[in-house]
């Protein structure tokens, strides 16, 4: 009797201890607020949200596998993004799409975030590393394939950022060029 309670002890401290060192919590279904466009409410099936690692960012990942439903979604993806935040190009395979799968990632601040004065939605002042500046906005990773996502299909707000990741070796290193 001691050596099965002792089993089930350990048992339970083994899943409370692996469900604690989560970084993520996941819904396999778009998440987002009902503000965003109503466009993108059929989006809400082939997404994913993850929300963390730190601070409860919101992290919304949509896949496409067609290029006539990824190029209608575009101009309404895009409306979700904040003023002057970037859009990121880089390549499968991405963390929160997986592998062989084009799409859109869009990165979001806590929810809340916009109620407090000391976090604005603005850049962070004085940071170098694009992705961390733009941390308290709204953001997008935009998964290029080639074609489902296409450039030369698609375009590019004038007044937006472009951040080309495509190309960055495995050690970082790598064409970071940004262009406005």
């Amino acid at each position: 009797m001691k050596k099965t309670a002792a089993a089930m002890v350990a048992l339970a401290l083994l899943a409370v201890g692996s469900t604690s060192f989560a970084l993520y919590s996941v819904s396999e279904t778009g998440t987002w607020p009902d503000s965003w466009p109503t466009e993108l409410e059929p989006l809400r099936k082939q997404a994913r949200t993850f929300i963390g690692p730190q601070l409860s960012f919101r992290h919304y990942a949509i896949r496409f596998s067609d290029r006539d439903a990824f190029e209608a979604a575009w101009p309404n993806l895009i409306k979700v993004k904040s003023r002057g935040a970037p859009i990121f190009l880089v390549r499968e395979p991405n963390f929160f799409l997986g592998e062989n799968t084009a799409g859109v990632v869009i990165h979001c601040p806590p929810e809340g975030q916009w109620d407090d004065p000391k976090t604005p939605e603005a850049p962070r002042k004085n940071d170098k590393n694009p992705r961390s500046r733009w941390l308290f906005t709204n953001y997008i990773d935009l998964v290029v394939d080639g074609e489902v996502v296409d450039l030369n299909r698609i375009p590019l707000p004038r007044d937006t950022p472009i951040i080309d990741e495509r190309f960055k070796s495995l050690d970082g290193t790598g064409d970071d060029s940004e262009t406005p």
